[in-house]
């Protein structure tokens, strides 16, 4: 719905992505935000290279933004009508339609496109804009004049493009304090990247993270919703554009869902990590008159984990010695075993094995593995 795909020339409208779209998410029971109407990146030659006196650009934005929200008028839940319009300064940001119109411009974006489609909600988005700062409060500002100006505005979007460890501990304060002007809030690019490799550790802190933002925008009535910006870490932007980094997206690039999917369910409501679908087998793969060599496969058929654990306890003594595939641990009768770094997903349809060497004496009964 940018501008160099949906009006590749001047007056000619290419809708065929933006269709595809919209039809799915009407067949599905999804909403539609649209993203964008105006800003400084991704404009179409003929656009940017033209030289336009002011009033022949006020109509070709006028033209445009009524031709395309009125096509989707009434299937639309938000436009991100203005995006990207202030520098980390909080200055304004020097573009086509600030050089050639003005601030006015964003107010008269609003203004086309409220007339075009009364029922959806028009957005100013940005980036850095999480927390308190320059940037935000410019924005804030902004919002603020809109509203005393009777200017339609009904929502302040927050791209959330974060970076491992660096949540902004103000996000909430920052969410509250544009609620309170009368509009609602929206987090509408979320990804979470962090430098690769992604070791161990880093995987936990990615679902604090995620957890710390659905938590702030949870505490505050008019936040409205959460969007991630990429479906998986398969197809994120991420990676093309910060060198090093990547591993951005709640799922991995084999589409099974990582331990931030599981923060956002539990911060939802949820019960975390699932094992509906996924089950955990114990066998006995060889036994000698004082040891055994056991394994314990999990298996998932219409669900998937992102990380696992099983637990069990012995009847009869026995005492595991060695283990491959896993860390174990045993205390008296009761053993517990985790993934290891390379085998921690379990995609739908896939299996895991995991081994072990031990000791018995007297009886080698099979016990009962849970999976959690």
């Amino acid at each position: 719905m940018k501008w160099e795909s949906a009006e590749p020339s001047r007056g000619t409208y290419n809708w065929a992505e933006a269709d595809r779209i919209v039809d799915f998410a009407e067949a599905h029971d999804q909403r539609v935000r649209g993203h964008t109407l105006v800003w400084h990146s991704q404009n179409p030659g003929w656009l940017t290279n033209g030289s336009w006196t002011p009033a022949q650009l006020s109509t070709i934005l006028q033209d445009h933004i009524i031709t395309e929200v009125t096509r989707y008028k009434g299937r639309l839940a938000a436009w991100d009508v203005v995006n990207e319009p202030f520098n980390e300064d909080g200055t304004y940001r020097r573009t086509l339609w600030y050089d050639n119109l003005g601030q006015d411009y964003i107010a008269q974006a609003l203004t086309w496109a409220k007339a075009a489609d009364p029922a959806a909600e028009l957005y100013i988005n940005d980036y850095n804009v999480e927390g308190v700062n320059a940037k935000s409060t410019a924005l804030y500002n902004l919002v603020k004049s809109l509203k005393e100006r009777g200017v339609p505005i009904d929502g302040v979007g927050l791209q959330a493009h974060l970076i491992l460890g660096q949540v902004p501990s103000t996000m909430q304060q920052n969410i509250q304090r544009s609620a309170d002007l009368g509009v609602d809030v929206a987090i509408t690019e979320l990804d979470i990247r962090m430098q690769l490799p992604a070791t161990e550790a880093k995987p936990a802190q990615q679902a604090a993270d995620y957890r710390a933002v659905m938590n702030a925008c949870l505490a505050v009535s008019r936040c409205t919703g959460v969007t991630v910006w990429g479906f998986t870490d398969s197809d994120s932007w991420i990676p093309d554009v910060f060198e090093g980094y990547g591993a951005a997206t709640p799922y991995d690039e084999n589409s099974a869902p990582k331990p931030a999917y599981h923060a956002i369910t539990e911060s939802l409501g949820g019960s975390g990590t699932p094992t509906g679908g996924c089950t955990a087998t114990y066998g006995i793969a060889g036994q000698w008159s004082t040891g055994f060599t056991g394994q314990v496969r999990i298996a998932c058929s219409g669900a998937s984990l992102s990380s696992w654990k099983v637990n069990w306890t012995y009847g009869a003594g026995q005492r595991i010695t060695q283990a491959w595939n896993a860390t174990c641990t045993q205390s008296g009768a009761a053993v517990s075993c985790s993934n290891a770094s390379y085998n921690r997903a379990v995609p739908d349809g896939g299996s895991v094995t995991l081994g072990f060497n031990g000791t018995w004496n007297g009886s080698n009964t099979v016990p009962v593995v849970t999976l959690g």
